[in-house]
């Protein structure tokens, strides 16, 4: 027994990797025997691999060490054959999942151009556009939940649904998220979600206003302004909110006290908030459209919009231009930068009542009088469906997924891909007891919020959410750290009011035109817009009409060099100025000159 222990102990101190125990006597018999054993059971392995080789044609290098490790590739691997890939290049992506994210196919218009250099700008493009619809498709591997919508058996019509079986079907978490609020003395009420979904901001017709936690119903604040109040909209964070009163616009904290009045925007309707840009617009009963920077707390712009009392309005999430309705059937599209609409279509015979665009910028519904629900393609300003309705929708809203809630008087219909194809009948419908006067979906959520002459009341759609949020964009949970952070990361990633158009990606495109080609277009524009008016006597003819022609655009480049030499004199007396002050008061470095004896 003795031995028996000193021999374990003397491996275990030597650090045998044998896995065989050692014997109990040691000879120089027993060890030949050993190795001998050795080398025979080593010699077919040693065959085979030279029969490898001769088969490969390849010298095979001697065997590494067991330590030896591939520094190039950060793997232990031998200096042997690799094994061969069973599945090479990249993962298959599925048709479908890429056809969700394309943007159809390339442009085939040609380009008429002496260099290259356009033609390979479309070629990388269209190879960007590619690859990102390419990562898009994979990626979609990370998101956990899909959205789904209610699925009926033949004899069965999700429209005859109601919302308590719907309730009833559903998890207790997700028919707690059905409620109403019966507030009958202070309505009829407008509202407001978050852009997290989180937070909900109501107000009633007779001043009532409350903002509250609509997920675990906490309520923030709950105020009456003494005042009627027409509309009211979240700012960029949950702590602020704007309410549209009788007479001036007010903005509130979610403690409900008074921060900011602002007298300049009287008799205000309509709001809207263009969260990447820190806008405020506003539509007034007086025709005018006007625009707050709320980062700076200055009017921005003012435009009399000449169309009498504005009370439809929207705006475009992708391009942040505000979509306003008419009496007269019209849909203008306005810009803070020019004080004409972008564009102007006529939707309807009759006047319009509502507008909604989807969150991509590609559809715009709208509703009027007629009784007719359009859908159209911004852009190229065309209708692609016509529904004819019951009644005139007097209130219309997209949710993310592209459904679309309608108010027909005290019933609300939702629609389910009515855009690209014809909806046949409703997807969901649900009535109430009186007229409904505010829609909109809550982001990240299926639920449709209905505001209407009771109170408030928070539907239950299948389908209406986007199933995955972006943490860095819109967070429902954020933490009051992660509040704050996210504001002044708005703040400094703020885009320019002057960026706001119908192509938002042509503001990073550079011109190629040369200084020569530009004054020869100009010249061009001058010529044509300039015609001589035709004159009596013999004075219109062709000698008379190219002298005059010829006057206008001296006349022209003449202002021109005055301007210029304006612009060199009030630079050269802004120098002198400059100098004289310098003169008179010295620089701040003059204290470190030395002094002279």
């Amino acid at each position: 027994m003795a031995d028996d222990e000193d021999t374990t102990g003397f491996a275990k101190l030597k650090g045998s990797k044998q896995t065989k125990r050692a014997p109990r006597y040691f000879d120089e018999s027993s060890v030949k025997a050993s190795t001998s054993d050795k080398h025979e059971t080593n010699k077919p392995l040693e065959r085979k691999s030279e029969d490898k080789k001769k088969k490969s044609g390849k010298k095979r290098a001697s065997a590494p060490d067991s330590d030896h490790v591939d520094r190039k590739r950060g793997k232990e691997t031998w200096d042997s054959d690799e094994e061969k890939d069973p599945f090479p290049g990249e993962a298959p992506i599925k048709e479908e999942a890429l056809a969700r994210y394309t943007r159809g196919e390339g442009n085939k218009i040609k380009i008429r151009a002496k260099t290259a250099g356009p033609k390979l700008e479309r070629k990388t493009m269209e190879k960007k556009f590619h690859l990102a619809a390419q990562q898009a498709a994979r990626a979609e591997l990370l998101l956990g939940e899909d959205h789904g919508y209610l699925e009926a058996s033949d004899d069965e019509d999700t429209s005859q649904l109601s919302q308590t079986d719907i309730a009833d079907a559903v998890d207790i978490s997700a028919a707690q998220k059905h409620f109403d609020l019966k507030l009958d003395k202070f309505g009829p009420y407008r509202m407001n979600y978050t852009r997290n979904g989180r937070f909900l901001v109501i107000a009633g017709r007779r001043g009532h206003v409350a903002a509250l936690d609509w997920m675990s119903k906490k309520l923030l604040c709950e105020i009456n302004v003494m005042e009627g109040v027409h509309d009211v909209k979240w700012l960029h964070v949950e702590t602020m909110f704007a309410v549209a009163q009788q007479r001036w616009t007010y903005i509130y904290d979610h403690q409900g006290v008074e921060l900011h009045c602002l007298k300049k925007f009287n008799n205000v309707l309509k709001m809207e908030f263009l969260p990447y840009h820190f806008l405020l617009a506003t539509a007034s009963s007086t025709g005018f459209l006007q625009y707050l920077d709320v980062s700076l707390g200055k009017e921005l712009a003012a435009f009399n919009v000449k169309q009498g009392c504005l009370n439809v309005m929207t705006q475009n999430p992708q391009n942040a231009v505000v979509h306003l309705g008419h009496a007269n059937g019209t849909v203008t599209l306005w810009s803070p930068n020019v004080k004409e609409p972008l564009a102007k279509l006529l939707s309807h015979v009759t006047a319009v009542r509502s507008i909604a665009v989807d969150k991509t910028g590609t559809y715009m519904a709208t509703s009027g009088q007629d009784r007719y629900m359009k859908v159209f393609d911004i852009r190229a300003l065309k209708p692609l469906q016509v529904y004819r309705m019951s009644a005139g929708a007097g209130q219309l809203a997209f949710s993310q997924t592209g459904l679309v809630a309608a108010a027909l008087g005290n019933v609300v219909e939702v629609y389910k891909d009515c855009c690209s194809n014809v909806a046949e009948k409703p997807y969901l419908t649900h009535r109430l007891r009186n007229n409904i006067t505010g829609l909109q979906f809550c982001p990240y959520e299926d639920v449709l919020g209905v505001g209407h002459q009771d109170g408030f009341t928070s539907l239950l759609i299948p389908g209406a959410g986007e199933a995955n949020f972006d943490a860095f964009e819109n967070n429902p949970y954020q933490t009051k750290k992660q509040r704050r952070d996210y504001e002044v990361k708005m703040l400094l990633e703020k885009i320019q009011p002057e960026m706001i158009g119908l192509d938002p990606g042509g503001v990073g495109q550079v011109s190629q035109l040369t200084a020569q080609e530009v004054e020869k277009r100009e010249q061009e524009a001058i010529q044509k817009k300039f015609e001589p008016a035709k004159k009596k006597k013999g004075r219109s003819k062709s000698l008379k009409t190219v002298q005059r022609t010829k006057g206008v655009e001296e006349e022209w480049r003449r202002m021109k060099v005055r301007q210029k030499m304006r612009e060199e004199e009030e630079k050269r007396k802004k120098q002198q100025k400059d100098h004289k002050k310098k003169d008179k008061w010295g620089s701040a470095l003059d204290r470190f000159q030395k002094k002279e004896n």
